[in-house]
């Protein structure tokens, strides 16, 4: 197979990853349920090739598990495994805040800045996906602005595992509307560079998620 060929092969798989995972996270794919794969290479357009390199690119995320003879289905976790990594996730950050104020450049807090701004536009709009995939960049930015790969790594693969879920609290608009107030604080404190304050920041807007994502939860995992 030519590179060019390959270079297209590996452009589909990418983008069905990125549709399916958007797919689980909206939860149009139920956790616990078999993906079906005629259905998504009709709505993608795609052949079953790419698509199976997707699932292997999903699995590695932790979305899905692949199974001999029956494909590939979606990760179902526990409201306690869910309560783990995010109770780890929020300590990483909590760790990085500093860090990001210190370590972080003009252009890192700069971007920062613009993804908020496209995070705001897509609340205006009540593009709740879009808003919600932008949100998952500015928390990754301060790892970014921190400048720790191992911590980086480590938080974007725990981070996948659980997208669904964190997406859940956005699902009650009073939390969507006090999460978008919080993030303007948490910019402001990460420009002016003010480490301790954006760690408390931090530490109020993530209980506060986690709060409303649990209560949302609760009903719906073992």
């Amino acid at each position: 197979m030519d590179s060019t060929r390959k270079d297209r092969r590996g452009q589909r798989s990418t983008y069905a990853a990125q549709r399916i995972r958007d797919m689980i996270v909206a939860g149009e794919l139920p956790a616990g349920d078999r993906i079906p794969e005629r259905m998504i290479t009709e709505r993608l357009g795609i052949s079953r090739t790419p698509l199976r390199e997707a699932f292997k690119i999903l699995e590695a995320e932790g979305l899905v598990h692949i199974e001999p003879n029956r494909g590939a289905m979606v990760v179902q976790l526990s409201l306690a495994d869910v309560e783990q990594i995010i109770e780890m996730l929020i300590g990483m950050e909590l760790h990085v805040a500093e860090l990001a104020c210190q370590r972080g450049t003009d252009a890192e807090i700069a971007e920062a800045e613009r993804l908020h701004h496209e995070m705001v536009a897509a609340f205006e709009r009540r593009d709740l996906l879009e808003y919600f995939n932008v949100n998952q960049l500015i928390h990754l930015q301060l790892f970014v602005c921190a400048h720790n790969d191992a911590l980086t790594r480590v938080y974007k693969s725990e981070s996948a595992r659980i997208r669904r879920y964190r997406f859940a609290s956005n699902r009650e608009p009073s939390r969507w509307a006090r999460a978008v107030a919080e993030h303007e604080m948490i910019l402001d404190a990460l420009q002016r560079r003010e480490g301790a304050i954006l760690r408390e920041l931090l530490r109020a807007h993530h209980w506060s998620g986690w709060r409303a994502t649990r209560k949302v939860l609760e009903p719906e995992l073992p």
